[in-house]
């Protein structure tokens, strides 16, 4: 079961996409969602987000200063600073 997945900062969508798999890392410790998983409001905590697409390729976001939310399959991350790794 595949997630729909936003990740945006202050100032633009970063990402936004179909996934399997999420990690990110929120005040209380790293936090990982699949299809299916509970709803969920957290404090995000400066780190990295670890997306896996359906297809395997994997993409990796750093950001900070926000909170993610998971209600249905729809997760949305919401940081006041965000970027996709190289």
């Amino acid at each position: 079961m595949a997630l729909t997945v936003t990740l945006v900062s202050a100032e633009e969508e970063v990402w936004h996409g179909e996934a399997t798999l999420v990690v990110a890392k929120t005040v209380e410790g790293e936090i990982g969602f699949m299809g299916g998983h509970e709803p969920v409001l957290a404090i995000l905590a400066e780190g990295q987000v670890r997306i896996t697409q359906a297809d395997g390729t994997r993409v990796t976001a750093s950001a900070d200063d926000g909170f993610l939310s998971m209600e249905g399959d729809v997760l949305t991350i919401v940081a006041g600073h965000a970027a996709l790794s190289s």
